[in-house]
């Protein structure tokens, strides 16, 4: 299927199964990151909902993962974000907020991809 280039929301785990800690949860961001640029390569236009949701989150004063301030944002701020994507691509392992995300965008009829390979082929 060839497409122009598509807006694809990468979402991946940030806080599951890390139990907050902070090297664990930098992995999960910089998973996320490499595969954004892999998206970027193959012609689209990748973004996180953590690269709207964390400065945010850190102007608004909170002092903690998982605060009333970050939960208040953190999750809103990706599903606002979805409106705005042509797709998701869903990567890495089980997370809560993606399985979110997925249901979602299938009641926003978006497609939703699993590998970068997946992505339709831009139109020549």
């Amino acid at each position: 299927m060839d497409q122009n280039n598509m807006m694809i929301l990468v979402a991946g785990p940030f806080r599951s199964g890390t139990n907050d800690d902070p090297v664990l949860i930098h992995r999960n961001t910089e998973f996320m990151n490499e595969v954004a640029l892999r998206v970027y390569e193959a012609g689209h236009l990748p973004v996180l909902g953590e690269w709207f949701a964390l400065p945010l989150i850190q102007t608004a004063g909170s002092r903690a993962l998982g605060d009333e301030i970050f939960t208040a944002l953190f999750h809103p701020v990706a599903m606002r974000l979805l409106g705005h994507c042509d797709g998701v691509l869903r990567v890495g392992g089980p997370s809560q907020g993606c399985d979110e995300m997925l249901r979602l965008a299938g009641e926003q009829g978006k497609p939703v991809f699993f590998s970068v390979e997946d992505l339709p082929a831009l139109a020549e």
